[in-house]
């Protein structure tokens, strides 16, 4: 019997009105890959905050982030994570994103709920408000919990493109990124701010080119002025969001509007080398491309003997490339990919290079 996809009963890149965890509870079982949420924050602001000048600060009062206690703001934190968490896919993640206030009981909530926390980044942001009262240290940052669904999904992550996105090196866990304002800000009919905690689209860009793939399916159950679909549109993923406040809705389906998807083209990513089809050592002397007998050297010179079965000897010891490798090196570990080389016409060739003759074969 042939199994309905179950993106065919998802409102796929729409808008859905209505309170997230009725929403989310109404949409099928394990349908999404990602879930990235910015849930109210909880701020308990007591009175008005003014600039040195007397202007008033624009800050977050609104309804939506007033909470009667901790106890009913964790009881709410609970049960949106319930409800996500039963939407994702077996090895899907999510992405919560918090302040000082709050980001503490979302973690312990998480790990409750059965998530598996992968990282907490910290977004640094270049240009923050200052602390005009010079009473705290000036906020200058934000924390996204990563977590998968549970411990030992097969979650996406994009390794090599963040790695590309950071000019070759390694992303880290600290993201530098300018909070949103200028033109990407977005203004009601007063001129004033359309949310005032809109994120800017460079935060969403990197968790979605780290933790996606093109087509997947990224929910954000509260939505505001929709950048998760703003930047999911462009990078050619597709998106449901959930908002119950109309104004932020009117924005953001405008704001939708307005975005074009890039090309295929322009959506290819560098691959992580996991991604990429296995190919057993086996496999070269079964094919004739290295033959039992040959012999196998290091930068170093150092020696070992191919083998019928696709080990290696050396003296006295043989196992896999990897094995062999490590032993010579007295090593926990060694790949054997990078570590073994064959000599052809006087030249010194890695054997990754007969690897990637077989993994272009299967493309």
């Amino acid at each position: 019997m042939k199994r309905t996809d179950p993106k065919a009963f998802l409102p796929l890149n729409t808008i859905v009105a209505g309170d997230c965890i009725e929403v989310m509870n109404s949409l099928p079982e394990a349908s999404i890959d990602l879930i990235f949420a910015d849930p109210p924050y909880n701020l308990q602001l007591k009175g008005q905050l003014h600039r040195p000048d007397n202007s008033e600060v624009d800050a977050v009062d609104d309804h939506w982030d007033q909470f009667d206690s901790f106890a009913a703001y964790d009881k709410f934190t609970r049960e949106w994570l319930a409800a996500a968490r039963r939407l994702l896919k077996p090895n899907g993640a999510i992405w919560v994103i918090g302040s000082y206030h709050n980001i503490f009981r979302v973690g312990s909530a998480l790990q409750d709920a059965g998530y598996w926390i992968l990282n907490d980044v910290v977004w640094r942001k270049s240009n923050p408000m200052p602390n005009f009262r010079g009473k705290r240290f000036t906020n200058a940052h934000e924390t996204m919990i990563w977590a998968s669904k549970s411990e030992g999904a097969k979650y996406t992550f994009n390794y090599e493109a963040l790695k590309s996105l950071n000019e070759g090196v390694q992303m880290r866990s600290d993201w530098v990124l300018p909070i949103c304002n200028g033109g990407e800000r977005l203004k009601d009919a007063n001129g004033d701010k359309a949310h005032p905690t809109q994120k800017p689209e460079s935060l969403l860009h990197r968790v979605l080119i780290g933790s996606t793939n093109p087509g997947d399916v990224v929910l954000d159950p509260f939505f505001g002025t929709g950048t998760t679909g703003a930047v999911a549109k462009m990078l050619g993923r597709e998106f449901i969001g959930i908002e119950r406040e109309e104004s932020y809705r009117k924005v953001a389906e405008a704001r939708l509007a307005k975005v074009r998807k890039f090309d295929k083209e322009a959506l290819q990513v560098s691959a992580s080398k996991r991604s990429e089809p296995r190919v057993p050592f086996g496999q070269l002397v079964e094919r004739g491309m290295l033959r039992p007998g040959e012999m196998l050297v290091n930068t170093r010179g150092k020696a070992a003997r191919v083998r019928a079965d696709g080990t290696l000897a050396t003296d006295g010891f043989n196992g896999s490339i990897h094995q062999v490798g490590a032993h010579l090196e007295n090593a926990p570990s060694c790949n054997g990919w990078t570590y073994w080389h064959f000599k052809k016409d006087g030249k010194t060739i890695p054997i990754d290079l007969l690897r990637q003759q077989i993994r272009a074969e299967m493309n």
